[in-house]
């Protein structure tokens, strides 16, 4: 009788215990689910609260006075005087940093992080051109002359040093279209471990007074940072045309932009490890700014190939093109005298068309042969067309 009454506790110990346990679990349970609640609540809470806050001001610093104010230019419209919050580092705050102000503009409660313009931005080469000076024909003298002037104080500063002179600062390339000019940025690009920013000087034009000026600015202020740099400026010309007195406000507009160029190039901020490229076809309208020593030290003209030059080209885009039979590349060059680097290549692309037509996989000379015919008759066309719109202008 006893045993039986110990046999039925047992068994109702053993289901309290099974109760509390899962009690147990079911509170484990809950509180995890609290918990989880707890931070969704705080999450929207937070959110609440940016919603809820009021907006900040976008401010300029111009000047921090001696007390420790801050002389601001808002972007909302006045200049102020205000305080800076006690959590902000002071060394932070110096003249042209982009600050946030409280609503009521009255302090100073963040130091924003230094932007670029998506303008300037973009004009950074980041992916560089795979193109070398040994694919760049009958142009020795001017890339020797580059490599001087742009190559050399880069990666060998000390030697200027050592001997007391300040290397050059720029290089300007000039010469008809065609010849090379871009090819030989495009190496450099390839050939130093600089950066390179690329630029067509007709995006410094700007229809806001005061744009260009300030593009300008800031592409040499980016590539002070990123330096060692390269500035390639393609189409100088764009912007660096003679100044007049009397003319629209467009052009007193792109004036003040090459203004601010000059005083990029010499000015009182030393460029130090950064090289300006500059590209034109038109010399004979540049501004004689532009042309002293201390800006573009060396001017290098991009002439158009020489019989040597063009046998030289039309190796360099033969190699890589499929030929059959003999190619004779010294009649080749005689034939496309007064032919540019562009307009070979131009040859060795309609050559393959040529070829294609025709149902074959290689060029021949006949195809070349036939190719320089062709091109020659379009820019015999173009010339004409040239000559009539002088004729009538």
């Amino acid at each position: 009788m006893s045993g039986d009454f110990d046999a039925i506790r047992d068994s109702g110990s053993s289901e309290e215990t099974q109760l509390v346990r899962l009690l147990e679990e079911k509170i484990k349970s809950l509180q995890i689910e609290i918990e989880n609640l707890r931070k969704e609540l705080n999450y929207y809470k937070a959110e609440m609260e940016k919603m809820l806050s009021p907006p900040l001001i976008e401010a300029v610093v111009l000047d921090v006075l001696p007390d420790g104010r801050v002389l601001v230019r808002s972007s909302s419209g006045p200049n102020l005087i205000v305080n800076v919050a006690s959590h902000i580092d002071q060394t932070l705050i110096k003249p042209g940093r982009s600050v946030a102000l409280n609503q009521r503009g009255s302090i100073i409660l963040e130091v924003l992080p230094q932007k670029e313009d998506p303008i300037i931005k973009s004009m950074e080469v980041v992916e560089k051109p795979n193109v070398h000076y040994s694919e760049i024909g009958g142009l020795e003298e001017q890339i020797m002359e580059l490599r001087e002037v742009v190559e050399l104080p880069l990666k060998n500063p000390k030697i200027f040093k050592e001997i007391g002179v300040e290397p050059p600062k720029g290089v300007l390339l000039y010469g008809p279209p065609g010849t090379g000019k871009t090819m030989l940025a495009k190496a450099v690009a390839t050939e130093s471990n600089a950066v390179f920013i690329h630029v067509v000087a007709s995006e410094f034009a700007q229809k806001f007074v005061g744009e260009g000026a300030r593009i300008v600015r800031e592409l040499f202020e980016m590539a002070k940072r990123k330096a060692p740099s390269i500035i390639f400026i393609d189409e100088i010309d764009a912007i660096g045309a003679k100044r007049i007195d009397i003319g629209t406000s467009g052009e007193r507009e792109i004036q003040r932009t090459l203004m601010q160029l000059l005083a990029e190039l010499d000015g009182f901020n030393p460029l130090d490890n950064v090289k300006i490229i500059a590209a034109t076809n038109r010399i004979d309208i540049l501004d004689p700014a532009l042309l002293r020593p201390g800006r573009f030290d060396r001017v290098i003209e991009v002439p158009l190939p020489d019989l040597k030059g063009r046998i030289e080209i039309f190796n360099i885009y033969l190699k890589k093109m499929k030929y059959s039979g003999d190619i004779n590349l010294e009649r080749l060059a005689q034939l496309t005298e007064g032919f540019s680097g562009a307009d070979i290549k131009n040859v060795c692309v309609e050559a393959a068309y040529v070829a294609i037509r025709d149902g074959r996989n290689a060029v021949t000379m006949e195809d070349l042969i036939e190719a320089v015919n062709k091109i020659n008759v379009k820019k015999k066309r173009m010339e004409n067309i040239q000559e009539r719109r002088e004729k009538y202008s």
